[in-house]
């Protein structure tokens, strides 16, 4: 639960730190915005992905299902800055699928933290295979990191790219070049 009192007077404290005045107007309501921006995006720290997961269906393909380019924002657990991107999530059913938005939705837990993204992307694949059982999931994210590009090295427009592969997409060069190709269709 996020405490907004211990947060409006960090960014108080913060306000005065680098030399300004909370009490000027434009600042007055800062604490309150971004105690209740601070809500929102921190929102995945009391969530797991069991609740999306766990609404699944029958089927009785065992095909490779690849839901891509599902845009995510999170926040830099080491400088507390956005880093923002794409998501790729694919996974090859053992008898069960799970409705398209909640491959979305689970992404959103995970990214709603202070996170690493290397981190971020083992979540997903993890809690797709504890939560569908599916053969394998492979996960890749791009994202770009504003402790980045907007200060230290400051170098815009670099991504990074993490990727985590369970079950038969581990050791399977093949699937994982499958993977890899339906992501430029």
């Amino acid at each position: 639960m996020v405490d907004q009192n211990k947060i409006k007077e960090a960014v108080k404290l913060i306000l005065e730190g680098i030399g300004e005045d909370p009490d000027r107007e434009g600042l007055r309501q800062t604490p309150e915005r971004i105690a209740r921006m601070y809500e929102e995006i921190f929102s995945g720290m009391q969530s797991d992905g069991s609740r999306e997961l766990s609404r699944v269906f029958s089927v009785d393909n065992s095909e490779m299902v690849l839901e891509k380019d599902i845009t995510f924002y999170s926040m830099c657990e080491h400088h507390m800055l956005p880093f923002y991107g794409k998501v790729h999530v694919a996974y090859v059913p053992d008898g069960r699928v799970v409705g398209l938005s909640k491959l979305a939705r689970t992404v959103e837990i995970y990214a709603r933290r202070l996170q690493v993204q290397e981190r971020m992307t083992g979540q997903i694949a993890d809690a797709v295979m504890e939560f569908l059982s599916p053969l394998g999931v492979m996960v890749a994210v791009e994202a770009e990191h504003m402790c980045m590009t907007m200060r230290g090295i400051k170098k815009p427009g670099s991504t990074t790219v993490s990727v985590a592969a369970r079950g038969v997409f581990k050791d399977n060069v093949q699937l994982q070049e499958r993977f890899f190709a339906m992501l430029k269709l």
